[in-house]
């Protein structure tokens, strides 16, 4: 969502280096990246840089959002945009199938039963080998489940968000993985104090760090997907995997 231009929409100022975070990111060991056709020029990029892709590199994109503009995100998930939406993403993503694809949000005008059914034909097809889907409730978790088989779940969770402990549960209960977006409270937890500041200078890391660790704490079935276009706070996201929080700094954090 990041590497994108203002208002996620287009591309970035400089879009070579955008390419070049990507690539960094490879090189770091992630291999699991997340997109989405409404990112605009997001699959594009990604496309570009990646390809031919890494053995075992996941891109995982979503359909169900349509962009008139910047800043705009109007829902359309009928079966008509899911089809159109995807086709375009396998395009742009430069691949015959698509790893993961989830329904990016549920259409008030649409049941999404009916979103995940265009997905499972999709899938049926071979061009998508997993469903997902994000921004629900337990409820229409089940729902989507009666339709096709659910491998993930991707909602807004973070330490100052946790509306959806509820669908963190389930997923744990199930073996679904669990996609927090902005894990990082769109970047409002990388100045907040309290708590973050104690447990940042206790382990001589960021606050970033230390609220990326706290959700890999938090469930077995997290996979954090930070976003940024810079490759210095890229490679200080990824070392947060590698920070070890204790039952005190625990205690502090979910306080």
């Amino acid at each position: 969502m990041r590497i994108t231009g203002p208002g996620i929409w287009g591309d970035p100022p400089d879009p070579e280096a955008s390419k070049g975070v990507l690539r960094r990111a490879v090189d770091l060991g992630v291999n699991f990246i997340d997109t989405a056709a409404a990112y605009e020029a997001s699959e594009r990029l990604i496309g570009e840089a990646l390809t031919p892709y890494p053995e075992g590199l996941v891109i995982a994109t979503k359909a169900g959002h349509y962009r008139p503009g910047p800043n705009e995100w109007p829902i359309d998930a009928s079966p008509d945009a899911i089809r159109r939406q995807t086709e375009q993403s396998l395009r742009d993503l430069r691949v015959e199938r698509l790893d993961l694809q989830q329904l990016h949000r549920v259409d008030p005008q649409v049941p999404i039963e009916e979103s995940v059914g265009a997905l499972k034909e999709l899938q049926d097809e071979g061009k998508v080998r997993h469903i997902g889907v994000s921004n629900v409730t337990v409820g229409e978790l089940r729902r989507a489940q009666s339709v096709a088989s659910i491998v993930s779940v991707q909602n807004e969770y973070n330490l100052a968000d946790r509306r959806s402990d509820d669908v963190i549960e389930a997923c744990e209960a199930e073996g679904l993985a669990f996609l927090p977006w902005f894990p990082l409270g769109a970047g409002r937890l990388t100045t907040s104090g309290g708590a973050l500041d104690r447990v940042a200078a206790k382990r001589a890391a960021t606050r970033a760090q230390v609220a990326l660790a706290w959700l890999l704490h938090r469930s077995s079935m997290m996979l954090v997907i930070p976003g940024t276009n810079s490759t210095d706070h890229l490679v200080e996201n990824v070392a947060a995997a590698g920070l070890r929080l204790d039952d005190e700094d625990l205690t502090l954090l979910s306080a």
